[in-house]
């Protein structure tokens, strides 16, 4: 596997995460599913989120999509609180990609519905010319015809498919941040590639910043700048790929690595 190139961290963080914890239930019974995590992630830079299941990185997803309120601690977005925003404005320059794009799809509708519904978010009058034109630009853009997905419905859709028509919805918004939660997890290890290689591209065309969360610590090498280790909801380590990968100093990361002796 080949290192994507790295992204300098300079100027103004787009993400800021600050002491963020978050916990379910209260008292003798609570659970703190992320421990007061901070890192940052700059204007066109992807970042990785490693780790087993229940490590706490899809519940960090979640809180930065501001899908579940965080315990304390912030998040600061754009130099600004991203708090301060209403989850519309929010919602339009953070997109997200999830692991099972079937479950976030509505069954009944059709891609064509699926994807004008997604424009709705958008600040811009839209002529239906005009909406027609961007979700067709976001299949082309995502290697989907949309003469062929348009008119289809999502279990009418393999499942590459389907994560790809969901980079669509997301592109169509033009957002500075894409979440990515596991988009590879549920597809075979061809179609892992291909979406790997279209995320990197995507980054590439467009300047979109990248939360790349996974459990596969060999796709975050091939993919990402910068790593962050979560093990137990606390983040225990964090670099670059390279620094890492070639010097993990926890035992819970060089566990990971020793999964994948190629990288070392």
């Amino acid at each position: 596997m080949t290192q994507s190139p790295s992204v300098q961290s300079v100027g103004t963080a787009l993400l800021e995460v600050s002491h963020l914890t978050r916990n379910f239930g209260s008292g003798k019974n609570a659970i703190s599913a992320v421990k007061d995590v901070s890192f940052s992630l700059q204007p066109g830079e992807i970042v990785a989120v490693v780790g087993e299941s229940g490590s706490g990185k899809s519940t960090l997803a979640r809180l930065v999509l501001r899908l579940l309120a965080p315990s304390s601690g912030s998040i600061g977005f754009l130099g600004g609180d991203a708090n301060a925003l209403s989850t519309a404005d929010y919602w339009r320059d953070v997109q997200a990609v999830f692991q099972d794009p079937y479950a976030s799809f509505n069954q009944f509708y059709t891609v064509q519905r699926i994807l004008g519904n997604a424009l709705a978010l958008s600040k811009e009058r839209l002529s239906g010319a005009e909406r027609e034109r961007r979700m067709r630009d976001g299949l082309v853009a995502v290697g989907l015809k949309a003469e062929e997905i348009l008119g289809k419905w999502p279990h009418q859709l393999s499942g590459g498919q389907r994560q790809r028509v969901m980079m669509a919805r997301a592109l169509m918004l033009q957002p500075k941040l894409l979440v990515a939660d596991e988009p590879t997890s549920a597809l075979d290890a061809s179609l892992r590639v291909s979406v790997l290689n279209l995320l990197s591209d995507l980054r590439k065309r467009y300047g979109m910043s990248i939360l790349f969360i996974t459990h596969d610590i060999g796709q975050a090498y091939y993919l990402c700048d910068r790593m962050l280790v979560m093990y137990q909801g606390e983040l225990v380590e964090q670099g670059t790929v390279e620094e890492v990968v070639r010097g993990a100093k926890h035992p819970y990361t060089q566990r990971l690595l020793a999964d994948v002796p190629k990288l070392h």
